[in-house]
């Protein structure tokens, strides 16, 4: 990503939240047959106060293509994003550009054991049914959802480092942020929010 020192993001525990309210991520390996990604949602594993730590699986046989923990890889996770239009800045200010929350995290990712994938797999359902209406749970049937994590790979990537940013109209005047704010409020909340959060508004 391009470095912009104002809208870098550096602190591990802003990376940890981006995570878990955007769990969706993109792995990709530099297979010795070439560029390979994929996409599958992951945790962040508790506990790791000095770091980042990711839990998530992959369907086989895409951990064999990945050539999965025998070298480095990339995970992208993309926050809330959205256009901004030079409509909702000073008059004369012409250039758009595009506001967005973004991570990307390195290293080497470790293997689970059939068991510990299964852990795995039962948090995060239980991460991501939780307040649903008739939210349910692997254990229901645990015989049957063993089964089929037996179609998985488990893997645990701590996050050797990390290039995160937040690119939220810090460089714009205070007013004109918070017109952009309020553009977003009504198509894109999410981003509003995050732009809140940078502008202390």
């Amino acid at each position: 990503m391009r470095h912009t020192p104002r809208f870098l993001m550096t602190d591990p525990d802003d990376v940890r939240r981006l995570v878990r309210a955007h769990p969706w991520a993109t792995f990709v390996s530099p297979a010795s047959t070439g560029l390979v990604a994929s996409h599958y949602p992951v945790l962040v594993e508790d506990g790791d106060d000095a770091g980042i730590t990711l839990v998530s699986h992959f369907g086989r046989p895409d951990e064999t293509l990945h050539e999965l923990g025998r070298h480095e890889i990339l995970v992208i996770v993309q926050g809330p994003h959205d256009y901004v239009s030079p409509s909702w800045y000073a008059p004369g200010d012409l250039v758009p550009t595009w506001n967005h929350v973004t991570a990307h995290l390195y290293g080497t990712p470790e293997i689970l054991s059939d068991d510990e994938n299964y852990a795995v797999l039962a948090r995060l359902t239980d991460h991501l049914e939780h307040g649903r209406p008739g939210a349910r749970r692997l254990d229901e049937d645990e015989e049957g959802t063993r089964r089929i994590a037996k179609g998985t790979v488990g893997l645990r990537l701590r996050v050797t480092r990390f290039d995160a940013r937040a690119k939220l109209s810090q460089n714009k005047q205070p007013d004109v942020a918070q017109n952009v704010i309020a553009h977003l409020e009504r198509t894109n909340p999410a981003l509003a929010q995050e732009m809140r959060r940078v502008h202390g508004s």
